[in-house]
């Protein structure tokens, strides 16, 4: 089975992947993370963002063994990868790496922007996770503070609108949810009100096959 968890609510939706694939015995991946991971190889390269040839080059690099660095979780990072990740050419260079961990026994949780519409279109269930602005925001910002980083509320708030309608407005692989997808909006829910819905979810679209 192939879970696919997309949305602008990227706060806590990791989070709710990984505890997903847990609860199912399935392997997980934030496809976030390898756009990030190509961003902060130009960021720490000094490379222009904007440079198509070293960022694919770098997509077609990756080291899986990093995805685990604290830093990719970073603001400036999140950022650079929402821009990375409007290259088509880029986009593509990843299609394979996400497929064929999605393809992979004995089954797989994605999550991403685009992985219902795009990287598994048939997908057995599709969640497309939504929240509040601010309240993604506030969780953001208190996410920040956590790992001993400093955080404006109001700041964060901007670049997640920012970043919303860049994705939502790219003319590849808009951030849309699936016409057969569950919206969960996780506005008043915490991780694990998250997870039991996501879980209802899932064993509803089952029990109806």
């Amino acid at each position: 089975m192939i879970i696919a968890i997309d949305g602008p609510a990227a706060s806590g939706k990791g989070t709710l992947g990984k505890r997903l694939a847990h609860h199912y015995g399935y392997r997980h991946l934030d496809t976030g993370v390898i756009y990030r991971a190509v961003a902060k190889a130009l960021l720490d390269a000094g490379v222009d963002l904007a440079d198509e040839a070293r960022a694919v080059a770098a997509a077609l690099e990756l080291d899986p063994e990093k995805f685990g660095d604290p830093v990719l979780k970073t603001q400036e990072i999140g950022n650079a990868a929402s821009v990375i990740s409007a290259i088509p050419r880029v986009r593509e260079a990843l299609v394979n790496f996400q497929r064929q961990f999605a393809a992979d026994p004995p089954g797989a949780v994605l999550d991403g922007r685009d992985i219902g519409t795009v990287i598994c279109p048939d997908a057995d269930v599709k969640i497309f996770v939504v929240a509040d602005p601010k309240v993604r925001a506030h969780r953001r910002t208190m996410e920040a503070l956590a790992r001993g980083e400093s955080a404006d509320e109001a700041l964060v708030l901007a670049d997640i609108l920012r970043r919303d309608e860049r994705d939502r407005n790219r003319p590849v692989a808009p951030l849309r949810p699936a016409p057969d997808a569950h919206v969960l909006d996780n506005s008043s829910l915490d991780i694990e009100g998250g997870v039991r819905a996501a879980i209802a979810i899932v064993e509803t679209v089952r029990a109806g096959r």
